[in-house]
């Protein structure tokens, strides 16, 4: 036999496309030659030299002749290493050593020494794996494809072994679901951050509704420390959750092997590009926004952030979804996020200070303009606002011991759990129809809120935010009805420029 077939997988994005890997040997070419074709990227083309030394070094006989190997379709960019193993099988098939390979999807990177190495993507590929098709993946990807079940999927560590398996030789095990243990653990705490109760209240709305957040506050008032804490007071991932935030970073090459069981916390600096937030390159890769998805995007500095990164946010925090177009391709990622982002009141930071230390140097013009690099449509896009001021001295040594992280997150579960039961999402993710039928006013709620609409001229989405911003309260209350006072606070969480009478 001198020509052969198995089928393989590669990533576009977190689209999964069967490859179908060919192998030609001619026997009767009198230079030793090896040549792949199909538009494999560097990676796929270094792969022959690591196939050879694995062939040899797993003691099989090293064919002769010219050998030629098509990754089809050929229109379609390969990338990656996992293609190592298909192309092993295939050659050692296409010289007679294997026999069959029908029925078997092939993942996996060589060592010279024929051992197989983790890979990216392994969990994503194995989800869409045909269910009559039989698969072999590395040894050390067996952890994130325990996740779930995912039937004839077995984990093997040589080259040697994977022709075992194939030929039915030996006693291989399939890869087993096993239960997901999650004990979360942190170092840091709420209990931490001594007073600045306003913002931690609002942390407190923000985590139990999925509500973005915007801080502003002067330098050291504890904008960032409030933001590191904030995924202490989180609900715990969900399984569904943690499935598919472990499938995003198995793509993105950013797994360390083991399932993410912590919510995702990303903190971009200022100066990061487009393409870094909201994902880009020549390949589409995916970006902060999507690592963050299930999790958090923490934006500190938030004006000195570029005008077009800022204006990119808009599709992800509306739909939860992010589109990155290039001319070879398209590729949706998910990003379903919580924006916490953190602001000084003027670029020197000092505006509104009353402490007789620090003085603002910033004209009205300086402090308007900063203030304008956060447009209005990203404006409307965030629930919550709030003030952090700087703590004195005498408050600081003053203050009480604060409450717990574990304390406030049973509050935010038991929010949590009242909204699933209700509506199936969180407030912060309810679509307009939701709003109406789960956001419902009294006569009494309903004059004092248009009122308060009109004054502070508050747009549609607006409104709606802040409608889902008070049914949050009310389930931190475990009130049935939203009052005058779950709406009254609601209202303090617009920003300051809105002047309520």
């Amino acid at each position: 036999m001198h020509y052969s077939k198995v089928k393989s997988a590669v990533l576009a994005g977190l689209k999964v496309l069967e490859i179908d890997v060919e192998a030609d040997i001619n026997s009767r070419a009198i230079v030793q030659d090896w040549e792949i074709v199909g538009l494999g990227d560097t990676a796929v083309k270094e792969s022959r030299k690591r196939v050879m030394s694995a062939i040899k070094n797993s003691g099989f006989d090293v064919p002769r002749g010219k050998i030629t190997v098509n990754l089809a379709p050929s229109d379609v960019k390969k990338e990656g290493t996992l293609l190592d193993l298909p192309i092993a099988v295939a050659i050692l098939m296409a010289s007679g050593k294997i026999h069959q390979s029908e029925g078997w999807m092939l993942i996996g990177e060589l060592g010279l020494d024929g051992m197989l190495r983790r890979i990216n993507g392994a969990l994503p590929i194995m989800l869409e794996k045909p269910k009559r098709m039989r698969a072999a993946v590395p040894l050390a990807n067996a952890v994130e494809l325990s996740l779930i079940n995912i039937p004839k999927v077995y984990a093997v560590d040589t080259l040697v072994n994977v022709v075992k398996l194939i030929e039915g030789k030996g006693n291989f095990s399939e890869v087993k679901r096993t239960a997901l243990k999650v004990n979360v653990e942190y170092d840091v705490d709420f209990s931490e951050v001594r007073g600045q109760e306003h913002a931690k209240r609002a942390l407190e709305i923000a985590a139990a509704g999925f509500h973005n957040l915007v801080m502003k506050g002067p330098p050291g008032a504890g904008k960032t420390m409030l933001s590191r804490r904030f995924p202490t007071i989180m609900p715990p991932m969900t399984e569904s959750e943690i499935v598919e935030s472990t499938k995003i970073y198995s793509a993105a090459g950013m797994l360390d092997g083991t399932p993410i069981t912590v919510r995702p916390f990303r903190a971009p600096h200022h100066s990061a590009s487009t393409a870094s937030i909201v994902g880009g390159g020549n390949r589409a890769k995916p970006g902060e926004v999507t690592l963050a998805h299930n999790g958090v995007l923490f934006m500190d500095e938030l004006p000195e952030f570029r005008r077009d990164v800022l204006e990119a946010l808009r599709q992800p925090l509306e739909d939860g979804v992010i589109t990155i177009s290039r001319v070879r391709e398209t590729n949706t990622y998910p990003a379903r996020f919580l924006l916490i982002a953190a602001q000084n009141p003027c670029p020197c930071g000092w505006a509104g200070s009353n402490d007789g230390v620090h003085h603002c140097t910033c004209s009205v013009a300086e402090i308007a303009r900063y203030n304008k690099r956060i447009s209005g449509p990203i404006s409307d896009r965030i629930d919550v606002f709030v003030d952090v001021p700087k703590v004195d001295y005498d408050r600081y040594t003053s203050m009480k011991p604060a409450e717990s992280s574990k304390k406030v997150r049973n509050r935010v579960m038991k929010a949590v759990e009242i909204q699933i039961k209700r509506a199936n999402k969180l407030n912060g993710k309810l679509t307009s129809k939701e709003v109406r039928k789960f956001c419902l006013l009294g006569e009494r709620e309903e004059s004092f809120f248009k009122n308060a609409s009109k004054k502070l001229g508050l747009s549609g989405r607006t409104m709606e935010k802040t409608l889902k911003v008070s049914r949050t309260i009310a389930d931190l209350a475990n009130e049935e009805k939203i009052s005058l006072s779950h709406i009254a606070e609601a209202l303090q969480y617009r920003k300051k420029e809105e002047i309520f009478i």
